[in-house]
């Protein structure tokens, strides 16, 4: 097992009951002793996927353990723990526990802090931002999630969207694919079958969200607005592209998929002189 060094902080007896009460509510531990502060080796449900000079991705294993939401409690402050114990689905539950958990310990690391001095606010758009001390963190980053995989990406100055889809069959594929993708990504989809068309899609899907997600303008920027670059169309794992509307700003965007889901990180190039596509 992997295991990481981390503090694990509670301030009072009540948050720790707190998160005794969270457990027996989804099937869950015996309350342990409450203790103000303690030190200990974590294990870690998440791991590096994909790192360069601009951002870096992890992998987060969702799959039910016990082990894993009782460490990733202790990590959350008292609004997460108000906000899981609001939740009534319990996959929910866990998403919210090990996705917030394990970003707040690589932010923590990033940063150079202490777990309970960051906090979350939104932007004026919506999006999520890191807050040390209540003061924004230069730091961006991005969470997505879907079955039993999650996937976080951080980026040091530049703004990230990241997505995970696992795959899906019985949708009517290109009946979705009229209503987000361009000429250009239609014809492809139109010309596979079966499983082809499945990976396809889902690879596509994955890179439009993590396009649309990255400038942190939420949905203003429609799917079907912006195309893969023609690289990739191709089968190339990286590429670069501009938005219409933000013609002066370049994105890079990468496949990060694999057999069991496909995956997509994009990031705004803070110097990007020449053309987009490449």
């Amino acid at each position: 097992m992997q295991v990481a060094s981390a503090t694990v902080a509670t301030t009072a007896n009540s948050r720790r009951d707190h998160g005794g009460l969270l457990f027996r509510k989804m099937g869950g531990f015996s309350r342990r002793k409450p203790v103000l502060q303690m030190k200990q080796e974590t294990p870690t449900w998440w791991r590096a996927w994909y790192e360069d000079e601009s951002a870096k991705v992890y992998h987060v294993n969702l799959t039910p353990d016990t082990e894993f939401m009782e460490c990733a409690t202790l990590l959350l402050d008292n609004p997460e723990l108000q906000r899981l114990d609001r939740l009534k689905v319990e996959r929910a539950m866990r998403v919210l526990a090990l996705c917030r958990a394990a970003l707040r310990l690589l932010l923590s690391v990033r940063s150079g802090c202490r777990n309970r001095q960051i906090s979350f606010d939104s932007s004026v758009r919506g999006k999520p931002i890191a807050l040390v001390d209540g003061r924004p963190a230069d730091m961006h980053f991005n969470v997505s999630h879907s079955g039993s995989h999650g996937f976080i990406a951080i980026g040091t100055h530049a703004c990230v969207g990241v997505d995970v889809e696992v795959r899906a069959s019985g949708r009517d594929l290109e009946g979705i694919g009229r209503l987000v993708f361009g000429p250009n990504e239609l014809r492809l989809l139109g010309g596979l079958t079966g499983q082809d068309q499945i990976n396809l899609f889902y690879r596509l899907w994955s890179m439009k969200e993590a396009l649309i997600k990255a400038p942190g303008t939420g949905f203003s920027i429609g799917p079907d607005s912006c195309e893969i670059p023609e690289l990739m169309l191709r089968g190339a794992s990286a590429g670069k592209i501009r938005f219409q509307h933000l013609p002066l700003k370049t994105w890079r965007l990468l496949d990060l998929g694999e057999k069991r889901f496909a995956a997509a990180l994009a990031y705004r190039l803070l110097h990007s002189p020449g053309p987009a596509e490449s």
